[in-house]
């Protein structure tokens, strides 16, 4: 019967958790609140504008979310629940209630957040799938918000490496957005994670509540990284929140050149962690570093050994960033087509990327 009352709360009109949780703070429980006479909650401050709202819970609307949430694989659940997550519950202005597909004990899993740009470059989005990817296998929830780019290769990540990913929706539940993602946020669900969201079921793409979204992926999570962002982006107020919420920040930096660092040096300058492995993470959350992590090397470590000397000569000319084809040329001292020939082998074993007027140089991991 609680979950009622607190459905009813979230469904009033014009009123958010930070304001209903302070009026709760004056009743022993939440149906005494709802219970309450106008005479009871003028005595504890309420003015009539405030006894109007609270007799205007749309219990019609409960009624229908307590019926969609007896579908298998629904959830519904309020603050006060042994379910919420705990680290969610100490912000603020907690959700008052998530509704949830999938697996519901997902959420109180051990929690890391990757968020970043929706036109992420390909290295970003590389980065975005390895760390999410190796801190899976580390244990950790991958947490971001469903969207395309940073967040979406942040869930596929997790997924190659078979582990659970949480999708925090900025739409009601009847929603998945955008559109093109219900694939993922498919098999997001077969492999035991969740989709969550604290909105009503029917809202929409609105996008004033992006910004309300981003708070609950920092408060679910011990941390948070920003893989690319602009210095105006939703990935910066996820940071921003998380830093409000005692959570730790990660960044990884880039080139000077590309406008989708900018974010993340601006938050390194203001003392988040700079990343350049899931170890600089690891070590900060726990203290220590796991020696059994796969170790990422940089360009300085890698083993090249067993490449010919012309294929070295063109990799160590190709940057982090797209390096256009002339310029490679030009640094490499070859012709063309040797060139060419290069950057075919290199390709192949998985030492660069292609990419629009260019290749990206991929970080590789010791194998042995």
């Amino acid at each position: 019967m609680t979950l009622h009352y607190w459905l009813a709360a979230m469904h009033l009109p014009n009123i958010g958790p930070r304001i209903f949780l302070r009026w709760l703070e004056q009743f022993s429980d939440i149906q005494s609140l709802f219970q309450a006479s106008n005479d009871e909650l003028h005595e504890k401050g309420f003015n009539e504008v405030q006894q109007n709202i609270l007799q205007q819970a749309d219990w019609r609307q409960v009624e229908q979310d307590l019926k969609w949430a007896e579908a298998e694989g629904h959830h519904i659940i309020h603050l006060q629940h042994e379910d919420y997550p705990a680290l969610l519950r100490e912000i603020s202005d907690p959700p008052l209630v998530l509704f949830v597909k999938g697996n519901k004990q997902a959420l109180v899993a051990k929690q890391l957040a990757i968020v970043g740009a929706r036109n992420a470059t390909p290295a970003g989005l590389k980065n975005a799938e390895d760390f999410a990817a190796h801190l899976t296998q580390a244990g950790y929830a991958i947490t971001s918000g469903l969207a395309l780019g940073v967040d979406g290769a942040s869930h596929r990540g997790a997924l190659a490496a078979n582990g659970i990913t949480i999708g925090v929706c900025g739409t009601g539940l009847n929603y998945i957005y955008p559109y093109s993602h219900r694939t993922l946020a498919k098999n997001m669900l077969q492999q035991d994670g969740a989709i969550i969201s604290e909105f009503p079921l029917a809202v929409s793409p609105r996008a004033e509540n992006f910004p309300r979204r981003n708070r609950v992926i920092a408060g679910m999570s011990q941390g948070v990284l920003v893989v690319e962002a602009a210095l105006k982006s939703g990935s910066l107020i996820t940071a921003r929140h998380a830093l409000e919420q005692g959570r730790e920040v990660f960044a990884i930096p880039g080139s000077i050149h590309n406008f989708l660092a900018r974010g993340c040096h601006h938050l390194i300058r203001q003392g988040a962690k700079l990343v350049e492995t899931c170890e600089d993470i690891l070590e900060e959350l726990s203290g220590q570093r796991p020696l059994w992590l796969p170790v990422q090397k940089s360009a300085q470590e890698e083993d090249l050994s067993h490449l010919s000397e012309p294929e070295r000569r063109v990799l160590l000319q190709i940057e982090y960033e797209i390096t256009p084809y002339d310029v490679i040329v030009l640094r490499a001292g070859l012709t063309a087509g040797e060139v060419s020939s290069m950057l075919l082998i290199l390709e192949l074993n998985g030492y660069i990327q292609s990419a629009p007027f260019g290749y990206i140089r991929k970080g590789r991991e010791k194998t042995g």
